[in-house]
């Protein structure tokens, strides 16, 4: 095995190669450490998605999605990211509790929540969303992921009681986590029918461009807590 000693030259090592030149002997040495100079590419950011049909894309083309405007929009601004769709339509928090560990298996770098629209909906006590999005935010924090929260809004049929205890949920859960915090995931969107599909609850194309221009902010801050999430071309 060939060895070097320390101080030698490039001219020197190259002479032991049988009078290479110079740029030969660069080759050599390099091929003999295994090329362990030249730098790993970066790797991309994941990023999660953890999410109910809003997050899902539910009657969208999957770049017309949430996610896929997300994705599109953070490559555009120079980030090396994928987003992880964990949508599921006509989930409520216990059922993201639920599937969580599935979620978290393929390793995510971040995470963005939007959850608790359903339980809205279906009227579910705020104290068990409360419940269902304390464990899914402790868990993230456990593993170290940085997390962007997003709020939702009662449904305004369900009485000024449940809208008050339900609205509230959210800005508290994000202050005792320490969170960055989105206030209300449809905000520009919610109400207006050329932003919605004929249902009158789910963004169109349009509707999620608002979605993620506003909220793009937001998630490159979220990037930036640890710097892994840039990946920039200049």
């Amino acid at each position: 095995m060939v060895s070097f000693r320390p101080g030698q030259t490039i001219r020197q090592i190259g002479a032991r190669f049988g009078g290479f030149n110079t740029v030969a002997a660069i080759v050599a040495v390099f091929a003999l450490v295994g090329g362990a100079a030249t730098p790993s590419a970066a790797e991309t950011t994941r990023i999660l998605a953890l999410g109910t049909s809003l997050t899902a894309g539910y009657g969208l083309a999957e770049e017309d999605a949430f996610t896929g405007q997300l994705e599109s929009a953070l490559q555009d601004q120079g980030f090396d990211v994928e987003i992880l769709n964990a949508g599921v339509s006509g989930d409520t928090t216990a059922g993201g509790l639920a599937r969580l560990d599935w979620s978290l298996a393929d390793n995510p770098d971040f995470a963005i929540v939007e959850l608790g629209s359903n339980d809205g909906l279906r009227g579910i006590n705020p104290d068990i969303t409360r419940e269902n999005l304390d464990a899914i935010l402790t868990r993230l924090g456990q593993e170290g992921i940085p997390t962007l929260f997003t709020g939702m809004y009662a449904p305004p049929n369900m009485g000024d009681a449940y809208e008050a205890q339900f609205n509230s949920v959210f800005p508290e859960l994000a202050e005792q986590h320490s969170l960055p915090f989105y206030p209300f995931f449809l905000e520009g969107v919610a109400g207006d029918p050329s932003l919605n599909l004929d249902d009158g609850i789910h963004p169109n194309p349009e509707g999620v461009s608002i979605i993620v221009e506003a909220i793009l902010p937001y998630v490159i801050d979220l990037l930036g807590q640890d710097g892994s999430g840039i990946a920039s071309d200049g």
